[in-house]
């Protein structure tokens, strides 16, 4: 009995493949490797540069460069005219459904403040940017109060380019497990719409 439970619990693993959607809810990264550092938080440490709103609803490779350019040199600047500015105490943990950025205190034991994002409204995502290869910047669909919405572009510096590629494939498989839940809630009509996802808009395939 105890042989056949444990047999259960083993897991087929399958090489990462490498995805880019095109597509309006669209997830572009790289073939990498799957999240295995352990930290005393849940996430990855990083620095948060920033959000600009951008206009647009379709988005392609290269659709966040100029906002991530604008945000990496107002990061700079301030940085460099004031030295006290400590912005790298920030995790950012993606799960299923959820995106959380948590600002830490000075000592980064504990979350002052923390940013949520609905995965079903983030549009986009890359670790692919020319400024540094270490950003990692995601499009959400923020609903105002008026029920009105705007698309902005989130970045965040990463540890490393290796950090910034696994934010991408985290990104990916919380896209994925969230859509297939909506999907199987009935949340998500055949047309591929749903309450999260405009009616305009197409989501990528199973595959």
């Amino acid at each position: 009995m105890l042989k056949t439970k444990l047999n259960v619990l083993t897991l087929r693993k399958d090489p990462l493949p490498t995805v880019i959607f095109h597509e309006p809810e669209a997830i572009e990264l790289c073939s990498t490797t799957p999240h295995t550092k352990n930290r005393t938080h849940t996430g990855y440490k990083v620095t948060y540069l920033g959000k600009v709103t951008i206009s647009g609803t379709h988005f392609l490779s290269g659709c966040t460069e100029s906002a991530v350019v604008g945000l990496w040199d107002t990061k700079r600047t301030s940085v460099t005219h004031d030295d006290s500015i400590t912005s790298t105490n920030t995790i950012l943990e993606i799960r299923p459904f959820q995106v959380r950025l948590h600002h830490l205190d000075g000592r980064g034991d504990a979350t002052v403040t923390m940013d949520t994002f609905q995965v079903a409204r983030i549009a986009y995502c890359t670790a692919d940017h020319d400024v540094s290869p270490n950003v990692f910047a995601w499009i959400y669909r923020q609903i105002n109060d008026d029920l009105t919405f705007q698309m902005d572009c989130h970045a965040v510096e990463c540890e490393s380019k290796l950090e910034a590629k696994k934010l991408a494939h985290s990104m990916m498989e919380a896209f994925k497990k969230t859509f297939h839940s909506m999907r199987s809630d009935g949340r998500i009509h055949k047309s591929g719409s749903s309450d999260e996802f405009p009616e305009e808009s197409s989501t990528p395939d199973d595959g």
